[in-house]
């Protein structure tokens, strides 16, 4: 068989045995428990089970200033673009994998030696030359060949972890809109409370002036000023609090919108009220929550990616087989011939073959990495299954937050208005003299307390809203069509770096759909 012909054939016969096998687990998704309904979609009207994608679910809440801020977040958040630097990181990392099916070791040889033989070696010639030129120019090639599907399972894992990668990204833009949605509602809420306050000191102050007009009069004792002046200064004393947390509220929600702490008057606006829950709310099924949240999709994903693993491991098991090959011209200037000899065909010369490589007396390394891969995987299809148990729960506990906090408002509307009449028929009857001023105390501080829970209960109704919103896996939809990445930060990566295709929308594959092919061209 001639050198021409075995080298061909060589190179048939491997690539033929490869890709026939994969060693190693193919992944099916996991099963987890899931409720056929919520426990509290039945008996409220305020609950819908039809179906829903939740997709710009704010705009619900019919507030423009909400819906202004979220958008910037969406923009500007930096947590976000971390999280989308991320996927551009699993791509590339996804070229590594892929760039392992090809030769592993291809290298460009070159050299010119000077030598100087001993002339008392026994080798040497008598007359012959003692320094000589050599000069050599090459190629050298290794390809590892993928018999047992060690590469392609590599490939694999990182199509999966690049999902996992998008999964986390959506993920963490459902946290940001739910984020900015809920400190947006907990703003409203301390502004309502804060005027509350403030309402409240007027009437404490005309209730003092009245106890101190009694007092000089004659008609009541110094204790009803002193009163007066107690329940004064506690309110009072609320408002800083109140204040306080409202400025850091405005902190969050600035550093949410990639902004240094800021005055967010221009995003606000002049209207202040707590954003009201739509009459109805649609939450589907528990079902749907397996098909819409990021969180269970990247926990999928990032399983699949660890069962590929399995595989890699397993096949360092087996016999690795290779081809590798050298080809180049070399020459001396040994007599008769001369350096430039070395571009003539005659100076050819090259080697190929197969070989094989395998570790049999691993002493149980190889095969413990095995098992240590196989309990990352089950550790992770726990981990699926807990998610999807925790995702239920989430929805369940801001469903049951949001309808009780319906029903604790509308008893707490009829307290507030009875507490009001109780001020005002206090005050007139303290100044005409029928009571004395302990009944006008115990009624304003009733008041106070009837208006701040209100307040308060209403904030709870819109927040644990968003945490149902929050819950479904609402808000990463807006992302379709866009890219993971602004165009500003793309645009400083490939001034620093060569990205080639990568940073392009088209180098990612759909949401949920990986490539089909695990062999592909390199990413060059």
């Amino acid at each position: 068989m001639s050198y021409k012909t075995f080298s061909i054939f060589s190179l048939v016969l491997l690539l033929l045995a490869s890709g026939c096998l994969k060693v190693g687990p193919d992944f099916a998704k996991p099963e987890a428990k899931v409720m056929p309904k919520w426990l509290e979609a039945e008996g409220y009207k305020q609950i819908s089970t039809k179906a829903e994608d939740y997709r710009d679910w704010w705009r619900s809440f019919n507030d423009p200033a909400l819906e202004k801020l979220i958008q910037t977040a969406y923009r500007d958040n930096l947590s976000l673009r971390l999280a989308g630097v991320r996927v551009l990181a699993a791509r590339a990392q996804l070229g590594v994998a892929v760039g392992s099916l090809y030769p592993q070791s291809q290298q460009g040889t070159g050299a010119a030696t000077k030598t100087r033989v001993s002339e008392t070696s026994p080798l040497a010639s008598p007359g012959s030359p003692v320094g000589l030129w050599s000069s050599q120019l090459g190629l050298t090639a290794s390809w590892e060949i993928d018999f047992w599907g060690k590469f392609r399972r590599a490939v694999e894992s990182a199509d999966a972890s690049l999902m996992a990668a998008m999964a986390d990204y959506d993920q963490a833009l459902v946290s940001l809109t739910a984020d900015v949605a809920t400190n947006y509602v907990s703003l409203r809420t301390l502004e309502k409370r804060l005027a509350i306050a403030r309402q409240n000191v007027e009437v404490q102050k005309k209730s003092l002036q009245i106890a101190t007009a009694r007092w000089q009069g004659g008609t009541t004792s110094k204790r009803d000023v002193e009163q007066a002046l107690t329940v004064l200064n506690s309110t009072e004393a609320s408002i800083p609090t109140l204040e306080a947390r409202w400025r850091q509220t405005q902190n969050v929600l600035s550093v949410l919108m990639g902004l240094p702490p800021s005055d967010l008057q221009e995003f606000l606006g002049a209207k202040s009220a707590i954003p009201l829950p739509p009459p109805t709310v649609a939450v589907g099924i528990p079902a749907d929550l397996l098909r819409r949240r990021p969180d269970i999709q990247s926990a999928e994903w990032r399983a699949a990616a660890q069962c590929a693993q399995i595989g890699v491991a397993k096949a360092n098991l087996y016999p690795a087989f290779s081809l590798s090959g050298t080809f180049g011209l070399q020459a001396s200037d040994v007599p008769p011939f001369v350096l430039a000899n070395m571009f003539d065909w005659r100076s050819r010369a090259g080697s190929i073959g197969p070989s094989f490589q395998w570790n049999l007396f691993n002493y149980g390394q190889i095969t413990n990495q095995v098992r240590f891969q196989d309990a990352r995987f089950q550790e992770l299809l726990i981990s699926y299954q807990n998610t999807v148990l925790q995702a239920q729960q989430e929805v369940e506990n801001a469903l049951i937050g949001f309808l009780k906090a319906q029903q604790r408002a509308q008893k707490l509307v009829g307290a507030t208005a009875a507490a009001q009449a109780s001020v005002d028929l206090a005050i007139l009857q303290y100044r005409e003299g029928i009571t004395d001023f302990t009944t006008v105390l115990t009624a304003e501080q009733n008041l106070l307390t009837q208006q701040d829970s209100l307040a308060s209960t209403m904030g709870e109704i819109a927040g644990n809203l968003v945490g149902v919103y929050r819950a479904m896996g609402g808000g990463w939809q807006i992302r379709d069509g866009k890219d993971f990445v602004p165009e500003s930060v793309k645009e400083a990566m490939a001034r620093r770096t060569n990205w080639g295709n990568l940073l392009k929308p088209a180098a990612l594959p759909q949401p949920g759909h990986p490539p089909k092919y695990d062999v592909r061209l390199p990413d060059w």
